[in-house]
């Protein structure tokens, strides 16, 4: 069990304090292995096992306790009389009916710490969510990110460098749980395609009450071919009705919307750097975890520069960024990434072949007249550094 100390270094502040701790993020990124290393932490802070109440609410043992008042009274009759505080672990708490008035009550009437996850992004976004309205504090929780990707394979393959890891990355992925499948590449897609098929009936199908599965397949499809590029729900109406499928652009966007929120998609707003404003068109979206586009729709060594925008982008989510495509005039910044610090402009590139592509990749930020930092991203070996603009290979930023 590798320890995921970007995540425990951003939770520990929070321990034992009466706030709700909220894991969220895609099915089998990682949240549950949280859960377990928090309890480790507690461990050796000399919290005793007798403390602590685990519940994953996708076991059927556990079925009848998925109504709020079931689940406050199994709960309440075990810490009854406690003489310590109890330390409480939800998993996958979105299968508990109305879940947050079961959790507010439990914090306000007993003497415990809580943490919970859901594989909704979406999870606090309900009317019920008022109940714990400034009384908890969100985490998402992604795929292994590269640096964590390669320590894990270092374990299992000694020796290995960061240029062979890199490849296996590009194709499997980070999905936490292919260490024990020892990053066999067929056994991968398998659990991978288990996986996807999982987020969709369970957290898309069953969620929404979708009745057209083959429409919003079709749409899925659509998207994981089109990882990074911009397009309208309009745009994808006229697309399938040219194919002889009838969607309208509404429909297009609450499925979008469902997939958003099953944590499969992310997407990524376009930003008028002359104009200082977010546009509502031609938004682009990114995968939660490329290996899943490599077993469902395959090509990702074809694709090769969307793999890498959508890599670096989900590692600039994990460092903290709040991302947005940059658009300047006829020209685009693939990354404009903000935080409390900043901002930082990103380009992304397979590799800068040519005078013509270098020129190309650099040419968007060299006509940024500010002075925040800018970075072009690639796999050339050698770095071309140009007019303020540091030029780094991927990997090298990834593990960084």
């Amino acid at each position: 069990m590798i320890k995921r100390e970007d995540y425990l270094t951003r939770i520990r502040p929070f321990m034992d304090k009466d706030l709700v701790k909220v894991l969220t993020g895609i099915r089998r990124s990682g949240k549950s292995v949280m859960l377990e290393l928090i309890k480790q932490e507690l461990r050796e802070k000399g919290v005793a096992e007798n403390r602590f109440f685990h519940l994953n609410f996708e076991d059927m043992g556990n079925r009848e306790l998925c109504t709020a008042e079931s689940l406050h009274r199994f709960i309440s009759d075990r810490l009854a009389g406690a003489e310590e505080r109890s330390y409480l672990f939800f998993d996958e708490i979105q299968e508990v009916e109305s879940w947050e008035k079961c959790i507010n009550s439990l914090r306000i009437n007993f003497d415990c710490d809580i943490y919970i996850t859901g594989s909704n992004a979406k999870l606090l976004s309900g009317e019920l969510a008022t109940y714990l309205a400034g009384r908890y504090v969100e985490f998402i929780v992604y795929p292994f990110s590269f640096r964590e990707f390669y320590l894990f394979l270092q374990e299992r393959k000694e020796g290995i460098g960061k240029e062979a890891a890199f490849r296996e990355y590009i194709e499997i992925g980070g999905m936490p749980f292919l260490g024990n499948l020892d990053f066999n590449y067929d056994a991968s897609m398998q659990y991978l395609q288990d996986v996807y098929n999982s987020v969709v009936l369970k957290d898309i199908v069953k969620r929404n009450s979708i009745r057209d599965v083959d429409m919003l397949e079709k749409l899925i499809h659509f998207i994981l071919a089109n990882i990074g590029q911009p397009f309208s729900a309009t745009s994808i109406s006229k697309y399938f009705k040219s194919e002889n499928r009838k969607i309208s652009p509404e429909t297009v966007l609450n499925y979008i919307k469902a997939c958003e929120e099953a944590c499969l998609f992310y997407r990524v707003r376009r930003n008028d750097l002359v104009g200082k404003k977010i546009l509502s068109v031609n938004e682009k979206y990114y995968i939660a975890d490329h290996g899943l586009r490599e077993a469902v729709y395959g090509k990702n060594q074809r694709d090769i520069n969307l793999i890498l925008e959508n890599i670096v982008y989900l590692e600039l989510l994990r460092r903290g960024y709040t991302v947005t495509v940059g658009k300047w005039n006829d020209l685009e910044v693939d990354f404009v990434c903000e935080n409390q610090q900043g901002r930082i402009y990103i380009q992304v590139a397979y590799l800068l072949a040519t005078p013509e592509v270098a020129d190309r990749e650099f040419r968007s930020l060299q006509k940024l007249d500010d002075h925040y930092p800018k970075f072009v991203l690639s796999l050339d070996e050698f770095t071309k550094d140009r007019d303020g603009i540091r030029h780094i290979n991927i990997r090298d930023y990834l593990l960084g």
